[in-house]
């Protein structure tokens, strides 16, 4: 069925949970996969699950209302849950609810190993009123609290929380008359998100995220790289992150089908990525920079199980400077003979203090393959920015590089600090607000402007293009 007729961009939703009962209520998306998730077997052969766009709606409406009995609107939650899409309908969820959530990998429940500190500084900077967990990882808890000695901060820090189980917010059914209820979910300039910056350059930290701010980032998204109802995207990107959440807004706001699976199971088999890009004809996958060389080396076209066919692809979106021009150029000759059209490359740029997205280099419609080579370069970097003004839908997206010592513009072709300013800007960082003003509230001297977020990431302007180095 073609559901490219139903324009996403009209109306615009104030936040993201609301185009969920608009696709839902549609007759033709009532089957339509909202989500799929895709299981690694050791054969190679994957194990899909499906969430349509109905069955997410409902059971967002049902976890949203078993939440408020046990929590007010505006608490604050920490989902403890495996990747899948369970976590999917639980950060719905609590959108839905009014609540503000942060998504968190559940470190090992012995607390012996040492992924556990991040989910320490979670509970400690947060303050959260609640967990949401699996209920055999809640009994896992209780026990460690029960027996714990050697960690007494963490063992209060758990025991405070008010466990709830999955089971008991997704298993329990409620009345599904929701069209006659008011929104009760989080508006434009409530907190709905704590997200962590990745700590790649210092320590992370909690960044606070309006449902507005990520409305708009990723109907800005949704634009700049033309998704549609009719797209198919592939996603191994971690659900607690920036760019994982941001896919799964992206995909309800534009109707589309995602197709998820862990990044654990990437890293295993890197040749798992193309083989669900082949097998589910994808149209779009985002991917961070350092796995196009993990491709080339350990997920080759001869080191797969499956056969495959990138002929659907019209937008491989590469994240994470620097985004080395060697690099993708090896990439696309190994998989052009499979189909692979130089023209989807998308270098793009962005920083959880903005939502995630900023910009991206993609050229939209330019389907001339050999066009790919005459892309600027610069110290061996594809751009991954272009100018506000090249592109519409990105007006209100003000790009600037500016001397990180005098806070003024610098000249195109000189290197600097690149300043974002945005609707999509965050509020700041949690418990920080001398930081906040300083990286939230910047604006460039002698110049009479909106506050922009400073990136701390050094970039130029160079044929109006941004590079991020």
């Amino acid at each position: 069925m073609n559901y490219e007729n139903y324009d996403p961009s009209f109306p615009d939703q104030p936040v993201v949970d609301l185009y969920l009962p608009v696709w839902a209520n549609l007759p033709s998306f009532r089957s339509k996969p909202a989500f799929i998730w895709a299981e690694d077997g050791s054969n190679g052969a994957t194990k899909n699950s499906t969430i349509t766009y109905a069955q997410l709606n409902e059971s967002v409406h049902s976890i949203s209302t078993q939440l408020l009995t046990q929590l007010q609107r505006g608490d604050t939650v920490v989902i403890l849950c495996s990747p899948g899409l369970e976590l999917v309908e639980i950060i719905f969820g609590c959108q839905r609810a009014g609540l503000l959530c942060i998504p968190v990998f559940p470190p090992d429940s012995s607390f012996t190993k040492e992924n556990y500190h991040h989910l320490v500084r979670v509970l400690s900077q947060t303050k959260p009123k609640a967990a949401i967990a699996h209920h055999d990882y809640i009994a896992r808890v209780q026990h460690y609290i029960s027996l714990s000695s050697d960690n007494h901060k963490l063992a209060e820090m758990l025991q405070k929380l008010t466990w709830i189980s999955t089971s008991d917010i997704k298993d329990k059914k409620v009345s599904s008359n929701m069209g006659s209820l008011p929104y009760n979910g989080c508006r434009p300039n409530e907190m709905y998100l704590i997200q962590y910056t990745s700590g790649a350059t210092g320590i992370p930290k909690p960044v606070l995220v309006t449902a507005g701010a990520a409305a708009h980032n990723v109907r800005v998204a949704r634009k700049a790289y033309d998704l549609y109802p009719n797209s198919v995207i592939v996603s191994w990107l971690p659900q607690y992150h920036d760019c994982g959440l941001q896919f799964l807004l992206l995909t309800i706001i534009s109707g589309a089908t995602s197709v998820l699976t862990s990044p654990g199971a990437f890293v295993n088999r890197p040749g798992l990525w193309p083989e669900l890009i082949s097998k589910f004809q994808a149209t779009c996958t985002p991917v961070p920079s350092f796995s196009i060389p993990l491709v080339i080396k350990r997920g080759g076209v001869d080191k797969g199980t499956q056969p495959i066919s990138l002929w659907s692809l019209k937008n491989l979106i590469i994240i994470n400077e620097p985004i080395y021009k060697a690099s993708v150029d090896r990439f696309v000759e190994m998989f052009k003979p499979f189909g692979l059209n130089p023209s989807c490359i998308s270098p793009s740029y962005g920083l959880a203090e903005n939502g995630t997205f900023v910009s991206t280099a993609w050229r939209g419609n330019c389907s001339n393959a050999a066009s790919f080579r005459h892309i600027p370069s610069h110290n061996k970097l594809l751009p991954c920015a272009r100018l506000a003004s090249q592109r519409e839908e990105e007006e209100d997206m003000d790009i600037i590089v500016v001397d990180e010592e005098t806070c003024e513009l610098v000249v195109d072709g000189t290197e600097g600090e690149i300043w974002v300013s945005s609707p999509s800007n965050c509020s700041g960082y949690l418990g920080h607000p001398s930081l906040t003003r300083e990286i939230f509230q910047a604006r460039p001297r002698n110049k009479v402007s909106r506050c922009f977020v400073r990136t701390g990431d050094r970039g130029i302007i160079k044929e109006k293009k941004g590079f991020s180095m």
